[in-house]
Protein backbone atom coordinates (compact mmCIF):
# COMPACT_ATOMS: atom_id res chain seq x y z
CA UNK A 1 0.00 0.00 0.00
CA UNK A 2 1.40 3.21 -1.41
CA UNK A 3 2.09 5.87 1.15
CA UNK A 4 2.48 10.12 1.63
CA UNK A 5 6.49 10.28 1.42
CA UNK A 6 8.01 12.86 3.71
CA UNK A 7 7.45 16.15 1.05
CA UNK A 8 3.96 15.86 1.22
CA UNK A 9 3.74 15.19 5.43
CA UNK A 10 5.82 18.42 5.51
CA UNK A 11 3.35 20.30 3.08
CA UNK A 12 0.28 19.02 4.88
CA UNK A 13 1.14 20.79 8.11
CA UNK A 14 0.58 18.90 10.60
CA UNK A 15 2.24 18.80 14.92
CA UNK A 16 5.14 16.84 13.83
CA UNK A 17 7.00 19.18 11.27
CA UNK A 18 4.99 22.82 12.37
CA UNK A 19 7.53 25.24 13.56
CA UNK A 20 6.62 25.60 17.77
CA UNK A 21 5.70 29.13 17.00
CA UNK A 22 4.55 28.92 20.98
CA UNK A 23 8.28 28.75 22.19
CA UNK A 24 9.10 32.28 20.21
CA UNK A 25 9.38 35.71 22.34
CA UNK A 26 7.43 37.00 19.25
CA UNK A 27 8.00 39.10 16.20
CA UNK A 28 10.38 42.44 16.27
CA UNK A 29 9.09 45.02 14.29
CA UNK A 30 8.94 48.49 14.01
CA UNK A 31 6.26 50.83 16.37
CA UNK A 32 2.82 50.48 13.92
CA UNK A 33 2.97 54.18 11.86
CA UNK A 34 1.17 57.40 13.37
CA UNK A 35 0.89 60.82 13.36
CA UNK A 36 3.24 61.47 15.86
CA UNK A 37 6.14 59.51 14.42
CA UNK A 38 5.16 60.95 11.34
CA UNK A 39 5.63 64.65 12.52
CA UNK A 40 7.93 64.28 15.47
CA UNK A 41 9.81 61.81 17.33
CA UNK A 42 8.86 58.51 20.44
CA UNK A 43 11.97 57.87 22.88
CA UNK A 44 12.19 54.32 24.28
CA UNK A 45 14.11 53.01 26.63
CA UNK A 46 16.14 49.13 26.23
CA UNK A 47 14.85 47.00 28.93
CA UNK A 48 16.66 43.62 28.10
CA UNK A 49 18.64 41.86 25.49
CA UNK A 50 18.00 38.05 25.13
CA UNK A 51 17.84 34.92 22.84
CA UNK A 52 14.75 33.89 20.87
CA UNK A 53 14.75 30.48 19.90
CA UNK A 54 13.07 31.56 16.47
CA UNK A 55 15.30 34.08 15.60
CA UNK A 56 19.00 34.10 14.68
CA UNK A 57 19.65 38.05 15.65
CA UNK A 58 19.41 38.42 19.31
CA UNK A 59 16.29 40.91 20.31
CA UNK A 60 15.87 43.76 22.52
CA UNK A 61 12.62 44.26 25.10
CA UNK A 62 11.65 48.24 24.30
CA UNK A 63 9.23 50.31 26.28
CA UNK A 64 8.05 53.80 24.41
CA UNK A 65 7.05 56.54 26.56
CA UNK A 66 3.57 56.05 24.90
CA UNK A 67 3.64 53.12 27.26
CA UNK A 68 3.92 50.27 24.72
CA UNK A 69 6.42 47.86 24.91
CA UNK A 70 7.36 45.91 21.77
CA UNK A 71 10.54 44.12 20.07
CA UNK A 72 13.30 45.37 17.96
CA UNK A 73 16.19 43.77 15.87
CA UNK A 74 19.42 44.98 18.25
CA UNK A 75 22.26 46.16 16.52
CA UNK A 76 25.68 46.06 17.50
CA UNK A 77 27.35 47.77 20.54
CA UNK A 78 23.25 48.09 22.04
CA UNK A 79 22.89 48.06 25.64
CA UNK A 80 20.26 47.84 28.54
CA UNK A 81 18.98 51.09 29.60
CA UNK A 82 19.95 52.84 26.40
CA UNK A 83 17.76 55.16 24.80
CA UNK A 84 16.82 54.77 21.89
CA UNK A 85 13.98 57.33 19.06
CA UNK A 86 12.11 56.10 16.33
CA UNK A 87 9.80 59.08 14.13
CA UNK A 88 11.09 61.59 11.46
CA UNK A 89 12.31 63.80 13.71
CA UNK A 90 15.18 60.84 15.30
CA UNK A 91 18.64 61.24 15.36
CA UNK A 92 21.09 59.30 12.90
CA UNK A 93 22.45 57.22 15.52
CA UNK A 94 23.16 53.68 16.10
CA UNK A 95 19.31 51.91 16.93
CA UNK A 96 17.12 54.99 16.06
CA UNK A 97 14.24 54.11 13.44
CA UNK A 98 13.95 57.07 10.58
CA UNK A 99 12.42 57.54 7.19
CA UNK A 100 14.43 56.43 4.34
CA UNK A 101 14.29 60.00 3.20
CA UNK A 102 16.09 61.75 6.61
CA UNK A 103 18.69 59.33 6.43
CA UNK A 104 22.24 60.36 5.14
CA UNK A 105 23.82 58.24 1.87
CA UNK A 106 26.28 55.44 2.32
CA UNK A 107 24.55 55.21 6.09
CA UNK A 108 24.50 51.56 7.20
CA UNK A 109 20.64 50.20 8.02
CA UNK A 110 18.42 47.04 8.66
CA UNK A 111 14.92 45.99 8.77
CA UNK A 112 13.61 48.13 5.98
CA UNK A 113 10.28 48.29 4.93
CA UNK A 114 9.02 47.91 1.61
CA UNK A 115 5.84 49.94 1.95
CA UNK A 116 5.13 52.60 4.16
CA UNK A 117 3.73 51.17 7.49
CA UNK A 118 4.63 47.38 6.68
CA UNK A 119 6.85 47.36 10.21
CA UNK A 120 9.65 45.97 8.50
CA UNK A 121 10.52 43.16 5.71
CA UNK A 122 14.16 43.29 4.46
CA UNK A 123 17.50 42.62 6.14
CA UNK A 124 16.61 41.21 9.59
CA UNK A 125 18.90 38.20 10.20
CA UNK A 126 22.19 38.63 12.55
CA UNK A 127 25.07 40.58 10.92
CA UNK A 128 22.80 41.93 8.50
CA UNK A 129 22.95 45.41 6.95
CA UNK A 130 22.28 47.64 3.49
CA UNK A 131 23.35 50.66 2.16
CA UNK A 132 21.66 53.94 1.53
CA UNK A 133 23.13 54.50 -1.86
CA UNK A 134 21.35 57.24 -3.69
CA UNK A 135 18.61 59.37 -3.00
CA UNK A 136 16.21 60.72 -4.79
CA UNK A 137 12.73 62.96 -4.70
CA UNK A 138 10.23 60.04 -5.12
CA UNK A 139 12.46 56.98 -4.73
CA UNK A 140 15.59 55.82 -2.73
CA UNK A 141 18.20 53.10 -3.52
CA UNK A 142 20.03 50.93 -1.28
CA UNK A 143 22.17 47.44 -1.48
CA UNK A 144 21.38 44.96 -0.19
CA UNK A 145 23.54 42.13 1.70
CA UNK A 146 22.96 40.19 -1.81
CA UNK A 147 24.84 43.09 -3.87
CA UNK A 148 21.35 43.89 -5.77
CA UNK A 149 19.95 46.98 -5.39
CA UNK A 150 16.15 48.16 -4.66
CA UNK A 151 14.59 51.30 -5.17
CA UNK A 152 11.76 51.60 -2.47
CA UNK A 153 9.21 54.61 -0.91
CA UNK A 154 11.33 57.55 0.43
CA UNK A 155 8.47 57.23 3.18
CA UNK A 156 9.39 53.88 4.07
CA UNK A 157 11.61 53.12 7.65
CA UNK A 158 14.49 51.26 8.63
CA UNK A 159 16.97 51.16 11.69
CA UNK A 160 20.06 52.82 11.69
CA UNK A 161 22.97 50.14 12.08
CA UNK A 162 24.50 46.63 11.85
CA UNK A 163 22.51 43.94 13.17
CA UNK A 164 24.32 41.95 16.30
CA UNK A 165 25.25 38.17 16.03
CA UNK A 166 27.55 38.73 12.96
CA UNK A 167 30.12 35.73 14.10
CA UNK A 168 27.27 32.75 14.62
CA UNK A 169 28.33 30.98 11.31
CA UNK A 170 31.80 31.46 12.21
CA UNK A 171 31.68 28.81 14.92
CA UNK A 172 31.83 25.14 14.04
CA UNK A 173 29.51 22.60 15.36
CA UNK A 174 31.62 19.90 15.79
CA UNK A 175 29.02 17.20 16.00
CA UNK A 176 25.89 16.36 14.95
CA UNK A 177 24.48 16.21 18.26
CA UNK A 178 24.77 20.41 18.31
CA UNK A 179 22.92 20.27 14.84
CA UNK A 180 20.19 18.58 15.40
CA UNK A 181 18.98 20.49 18.41
CA UNK A 182 19.77 23.75 16.30
CA UNK A 183 17.04 22.13 13.48
CA UNK A 184 15.13 20.77 16.34
CA UNK A 185 14.37 24.53 17.79
CA UNK A 186 12.60 25.41 14.51
CA UNK A 187 11.44 22.08 13.34
CA UNK A 188 13.68 22.26 10.13
CA UNK A 189 14.18 17.88 8.38
CA UNK A 190 17.21 16.81 10.04
CA UNK A 191 19.02 15.18 9.23
CA UNK A 192 18.24 14.39 5.53
CA UNK A 193 18.55 11.10 3.93
CA UNK A 194 19.27 11.38 0.03
CA UNK A 195 16.08 10.26 -1.73
CA UNK A 196 18.07 6.97 -3.66
CA UNK A 197 18.83 5.67 -0.05
CA UNK A 198 15.20 5.30 0.57
CA UNK A 199 13.14 1.98 0.29
CA UNK A 200 10.85 1.87 -2.43
CA UNK A 201 8.11 3.00 -0.13
CA UNK A 202 9.56 6.08 1.18
CA UNK A 203 10.26 7.88 -2.56
CA UNK A 204 9.89 7.29 -5.96
CA UNK A 205 14.00 7.23 -6.73
CA UNK A 206 14.61 4.17 -3.72
CA UNK A 207 14.84 0.97 -3.47
CA UNK A 208 18.47 0.10 -3.55
CA UNK A 209 18.14 -1.40 -7.86
CA UNK A 210 19.39 1.40 -8.97
CA UNK A 211 17.69 5.08 -10.40
CA UNK A 212 18.31 8.26 -11.26
CA UNK A 213 20.31 9.16 -8.67
CA UNK A 214 22.62 5.77 -8.43
CA UNK A 215 23.64 5.48 -12.30
CA UNK A 216 20.00 3.95 -13.35
CA UNK A 217 18.14 4.57 -16.52
CA UNK A 218 15.21 5.91 -15.21
CA UNK A 219 15.27 9.86 -15.70
CA UNK A 220 14.59 11.96 -12.91
CA UNK A 221 12.91 14.78 -14.71
CA UNK A 222 9.20 14.68 -13.10
CA UNK A 223 6.92 13.39 -15.67
CA UNK A 224 4.54 16.50 -16.29
CA UNK A 225 1.35 15.21 -15.22
CA UNK A 226 2.49 13.33 -12.10
CA UNK A 227 0.46 14.06 -8.98
CA UNK A 228 1.60 15.07 -5.90
CA UNK A 229 4.22 12.60 -3.96
CA UNK A 230 5.71 11.34 -7.32
CA UNK A 231 6.18 14.74 -8.58
CA UNK A 232 10.02 14.69 -7.50
CA UNK A 233 13.34 15.14 -8.75
CA UNK A 234 13.94 18.09 -11.44
CA UNK A 235 10.42 19.78 -12.44
CA UNK A 236 10.36 21.31 -15.89
CA UNK A 237 14.06 21.45 -15.96
CA UNK A 238 14.94 23.69 -19.16
CA UNK A 239 18.58 22.11 -18.72
CA UNK A 240 19.95 18.88 -17.87
CA UNK A 241 23.54 17.68 -17.20
CA UNK A 242 26.32 20.02 -17.12
CA UNK A 243 25.77 22.31 -20.03
CA UNK A 244 28.10 22.02 -22.02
Amino acid sequence: MAKRIIIQKRGHGGPTYRSPSHKFAGKPTHRPLDDKEQKGVINGTVKDIFKCPGHYAPLAVVQYETNQTGFIIAPEKLKVNQQISTGALATVKSGNTLPLKNIPEGTSIYNIETRPGDLGKLVRTSGGFAKVVSKLKNKITIKLPSQKRKEINPECRATIGVIAGSGRKEKPLYKAGRNYHKKKARNKLYPRTAAGAMNATDHPFGSGRGGPTYGGKHSSIAPKNSPPGRKVGMLRPKHTGRNK
